[in-house]
């Protein structure tokens, strides 16, 4: 809307009354007086012109206003269905496989009938059916609301199932961010705390263990990279954490023949002993302990334990990890 329109003002003086102060000076004297006597009365009735001129200027504009919200209003009156209606429908479309489809009429349930038993209903079915369409965050929010206004729902379990598992299905290879990793270790650990007994919890143990070994395996690819470079105090540190803190996944034997390999090629004698030592113990048959024992036999040594070490210490618990 152009407001200049409504209260353009002229160009010389305010309202024009510095050019009427400019023609009464022009007009003769004898008629000045008269002007005088009527310019009151001409002011007053040009004032009240204006004033009822004012309405009929608005009018439209605020006949647009109304219409406009009337039509809104009337819209969402006569799009607004009942809830059970909604529901039924999304059931149907989600039955025929139009996920997309039952998806919006869960949504729509969520924002025409709110805190209704439907729509508690429809909102647990809306974070399953964008988790369905690979819509993660979507699913990821949804479930969210319902376990902070429904925590103790009898899906409630559920609803912390969909977080986790949207964030376990955007997990990377190990060459890149693992954060998805521990947001998914994060949220299933949540579902086993709070619902021990709940049927999910099993299946979150498993994913659990994979993301574990993500994380693992990112640290021993990032482990390898200084290794490579001869930047061993940086490659132990990568590999003491993951046999300090994944010991139960599959990375534990490679991070003890790495260390092997660090300490040897630092001139660490009996720290790379003792780490040989700690892998016969606990996987006497693996391939990299074979190729550790190599090492140090190159060298005139073999795997011995240093019972000072850090290694020595952590070996003992390295038996009961696995699994």
């Amino acid at each position: 809307m152009n407001h200049s329109r409504l209260i353009a003002l002229p160009e010389n003086g305010i309202c024009g009354l510095s050019q009427r102060s400019r023609d009464r000076s022009q007009v003769p004297e004898g008629q000045r007086d008269s002007m005088a006597i009527n310019a009151p009365a001409r002011s007053r009735f040009s004032a009240r012109a204006r004033l009822l001129a004012l309405p009929l200027l608005l009018a439209p504009l605020l006949q647009a206003c109304s219409s406009t919200d009337d039509m809104d209003l009337a819209q969402y009156v006569d799009n607004t269905e009942p809830a059970d209606v909604l529901y039924n429908q999304a059931l149907a479309n989600l039955s025929a496989g139009r996920v997309s489809e039952a998806s919006k009429k869960f949504d729509a349930i969520d924002r025409q009938h709110p805190y209704s038993e439907y729509a508690r209903k429809a909102l647990i079915m809306s974070a399953f059916t964008h988790y369905r369409q690979g819509q993660y965050e979507e699913a990821i929010s949804a479930s969210e609301r319902y376990v902070q206004l429904y925590p103790t729902s009898e899906d409630a379990a559920y609803a912390q199932y969909i977080i986790g598992l949207s964030y376990f299905r955007q997990i990377k290879d190990v060459t890149q961010d693992q954060r998805e990793s521990q947001r998914a270790i994060e949220a299933m650990e949540n579902l086993i705390q709070r619902w021990p007994e709940s049927e999910y919890v099993e299946d979150a143990r498993a994913k659990i263990r994979f993301a574990r070994d993500q994380l693992a395996g990112k640290e021993m690819q990032v482990g390898r990279y200084y290794l490579e470079r001869r930047e061993y105090l940086a490659a132990i540190k990568r590999f003491r954490y993951v046999v300090e803190n994944y010991s139960n996944t599959r990375h534990i034997e490679e991070a003890l023949a790495r260390l092997v390999e660090a300490y040897y090629a630092m001139g660490l004698a009996s720290e790379a002993q003792t780490a040989a030592a700690v892998l016969g113990h606990n996987y006497p048959e693996s391939e990299w302990y074979k190729d550790s024992y190599a090492l140090l036999q190159s060298g005139g040594l073999e795997p011995r334990e240093n019972r000072g070490s850090w290694l020595s210490r952590i070996g003992g618990t390295l038996l009961g990890a696995r699994g």
